[in-house]
């Protein structure tokens, strides 16, 4: 599977573009609060990165930030809220894979994605695949084998969620067998099956590590190339079976395409000055993400990209994404 992160790097060219800003497009903006959408419930990847930028953000521009979680419809609520904005200061932070699949496998959308434009990429937390501690299983291939007995209770942030598709994938490759128990969002599955409702989940780094650490979830595989330092001894994901396995929350930033060039790009240059500070991206790190960038163009390639590889996916799932995988 080709490396996406590798094509997402923001050159000097978006810097240059912003001191070329028109005065009379950008200089007085933003000139009233920010508000971040998180399409998700608090406490998942999203809405963690989103609280983390929103004040130094706020002091970049000179501007209140205000962070509000818009849920339902897999994110496209949220979405919705920010496509159709017009006030130029409502802004899309969530995973971008899931903003691409979204209209792959939802047949009423509330808004058109040719309504949305990327700004820039954040950052990339692999997926952990987590089991409730006492499931009596500790690798892929033995919760194969214990599925085969019963299938197994799976949460996910929703159906044709990027989370979701990513064990799809992993039951094509392994013949895993299960049941899919969507949620709202990636800290109510990881939350339930912290619980022991459900089994099984698959969801970003961020925001299901400290869980591992306290004990309440055990790590079966990392759905990175490589094992990740800070949890050496959890085999990828690939290395027990799945070939070229790799997936994660991509988290990024839109807007409304009405939004004008010259403010989108002057947000670009905002956004990604923030997230490379030294103290946020040692929090990122120390949290299992990696920082990424890329200007608006290329964030809204990755956008493509990611519907394009999830759309094969789907297919050879036959598309029954609704009920059991």
């Amino acid at each position: 599977m080709r490396d996406r992160r590798r094509i997402l790097r923001t050159t000097g060219a978006l810097a240059l573009a912003s001191l070329a800003t028109p005065a009379w497009a950008a200089a007085t903006w933003p000139n009233r609060p920010l508000r971040i959408i998180v399409p998700f419930p608090p406490g998942g990847t999203s809405d963690v990165i989103a609280r983390l930028i929103s004040k130094p953000l706020g002091d970049a521009l000179g501007s209140n930030v205000v962070v509000e979680n818009k849920t339902g419809a897999n994110g496209s609520i949220g979405a919705a809220a920010v496509a159709q904005a017009t006030d130029e200061h409502t802004l899309l932070l969530s995973d971008m894979s899931a903003l691409a699949i979204t209209p792959l496998v939802t047949k009423e959308m509330p808004y058109k994605p040719s309504e949305l434009k990327g700004v820039t990429m954040l950052a990339y937390s692999p997926h952990l695949l987590v089991a409730h501690p006492s499931l009596a299983a500790s690798n892929i291939s033995e919760l194969v084998a214990l599925s085969k007995t019963k299938p197994l209770n799976v949460a996910s942030s929703g159906s044709g969620s990027a989370n979701h598709l990513g064990v799809v994938d992993i039951a094509l490759a392994t013949g895993l067998k299960w049941v899919h128990v969507p949620f709202r969002g990636g800290s109510q599955a990881i939350g339930d099956t912290a619980a022991g409702n459900t089994q099984l989940c698959l969801n970003g780094m961020l925001a299901t590590l400290p869980l591992v650490q306290a004990g309440r979830l055990k790590a079966i595989g990392v759905s990175k190339r490589t094992r990740m330092a800070l949890l050496a001894d959890v085999p990828t994901i690939a290395e027990q079976g799945v070939k070229d396995f790799e997936s994660g929350t991509y988290q990024g930033v839109a807007v409304a395409t009405t939004l004008p060039k010259p403010i989108a790009e002057r947000l670009s240059v905002a956004l990604i000055e923030v997230i490379r500070m030294p103290e946020i991206r040692s929090r990122m790190v120390g949290a299992g993400a990696e920082v990424m960038t890329s200007s608006p163009q290329e964030t809204t390639d990755f956008l493509a990209g990611e519907a394009k590889r999830w759309a094969s996916v789907i297919q050879r799932a036959g598309a029954q994404l609704e009920g059991n995988a």
